[in-house]
């Protein structure tokens, strides 16, 4: 423990903590809008299951997915000036999605087709947001220690997670005392404070401002030799249906809360559960398994993702409706699981990452989460309209359906840690 305190002293630069900071500020902003958007979508702006799915997948794969050019864009121009882009445009945009049901601009919106002005907002949105995770994750890559490395990814995790708790938090104090809508003005206000953040207080780490910057051209041919490594890209792929299995908390559970339990349920506070265990536990797991093999760290979350979803569908399969409590111990069980594994996941590419595109092989560590999003929004929409609504009743079959795709998972990277094992 000793050990650890002075770690955290002398192992980081001053740029990890602001960074680390500021990601802190961004995941509130985001986690607190995301544990609502379901139900703006589809209770406010009276879209279906499906349309709040395809609007939902927009946003949250775009979000995920352009990292991977964002990063390295990132890499190129330097952390600060990433950090400055994604605040602004973030602010705007999140100001911009709640605008579409404040009645107060409602002649902006008048007479005009939503889902495809709210997909354009989204996506702006989601430009913004995909520089901040590689800038952060490149900037701890820069500004930790071969021996504080670990450690900075799990403060790193925590934080995220701290921020992925408070926000929810807000957003239903928002939401029960001013309306839903006006959570999207919360997030616009925090990221235009860290906007300010950036300006004034973050420094560019000087291991940044010592590389030798790189040509675009060069930039691009970074991107196809990460493509071209098929291993690597599988084992990207595997993880999108970890993810899957993950987002659909956030999509087909606030459904089922709003029809099955009560419309002004706090789903934010129920969708926090998982983001307030991390806080309790990600540190002190993070130095019970660091010496679990990455693989094994892996596989507990990929187990403990299924398990979840099972619980859920065992509990409705004899048509009993699953209260909160046993919804939050189903959040808390995963999120054990992903605790071990996240930030093992991290550090895994950091070290594979060559100098100088730490923010690039960082940026590919959101695509599984991507095509999670990309698909997961569509497809929880759909198995919950088909299955799901109080009109067809089976919302045993919903979980059921989303604890195969974890099964799935699991089996898929089983037989990938087997096969790479044996070749190494």
């Amino acid at each position: 423990m000793a050990k650890t305190f002075e770690q955290l002293k002398t192992g980081f630069q001053p740029s990890f903590w602001v960074a680390n900071g500021m990601e802190l500020f961004e995941r509130l902003a985001y986690y607190g809008q995301a544990t609502i958007l379901s139900v703006f979508l589809r209770d406010h702006l009276k879209f279906d299951e499906v349309q709040a799915g395809q609007l939902s997948s927009i946003f949250g794969g775009l979000i995920y997915f352009l990292p991977i050019f964002a990063g390295a864009l990132a890499d190129k121009f330097g952390f600060k000036k990433a950090f400055s882009f994604a605040f602004f445009v973030l602010a705007i945009g999140y100001f911009l999605i709640g605008s579409t049901g404040i009645a107060a601009f409602s002649s902006w919106y008048e007479n005009k087709d939503l889902f495809p002005l709210l997909s354009a907002i989204l996506i702006f949105t989601a430009i913004g947001g995909s520089f901040i995770k590689p800038s952060v994750l490149g900037t701890v890559a820069l500004t930790t220690t071969a021996e504080t490395k670990s450690l900075g990814y799990a403060i790193y995790y925590w934080l995220v997670n701290m921020g992925a708790a408070i926000g929810p938090f807000l957003a239903y104090l928002v939401r029960d005392s001013f309306g839903i809508e006006f959570v999207y003005l919360v997030s616009s206000i925090s990221c235009a404070l860290m906007f300010l953040v950036t300006i004034f207080i973050f420094k560019e780490p000087e291991a940044k401002l010592n590389e030798e910057r790189e040509s675009l051209i060069q930039v691009v041919k970074n991107l196809w030799t990460v493509v071209k490594n098929i291993k690597f890209i599988i084992f990207l792929l595997i993880f999108a249906l970890y993810w899957i299995v993950f987002w659909e908390f956030f999509i087909v559970i606030p459904f089922y809360i709003s029809d099955y339990i009560s419309p002004d349920a706090p789903i934010e506070l129920v969708l926090s559960t998982g983001a307030w265990t991390i806080i309790l536990l990600q540190i002190p797991i993070n130095r019970l398994t660091k010496n679990i093999p990455t693989p094994t760290a892996i596989m507990i979350g990929f187990v403990f993702a299924a398990l979840s979803w099972f619980l859920l569908y065992f509990v409705t399969l004899a048509g009993t409706v699953v209260g909160l409590g046993f919804i939050i111990a189903t959040i808390f069980i995963f999120s054990v699981g992903e605790q071990t594994q996240a930030p093992r996941f991290y550090e895994y590419l950091a070290d594979l990452a060559p100098k100088g595109q730490a923010a690039l092989f960082q940026g590919f560590a959101f695509l599984p989460i991507a095509i999670a999003w990309l698909l997961g929004g569509t497809f929880g929409g759909w198995i919950y309209q088909k299955f799901g609504t109080k009109e067809v009743g089976q919302p045993e079959i919903v979980f059921l359906i989303i604890g195969l795709v974890g099964i799935a998972a699991a089996a898929m990277m089983f037989v990938y840690n087997l096969v790479v094992h044996r070749k190494s």
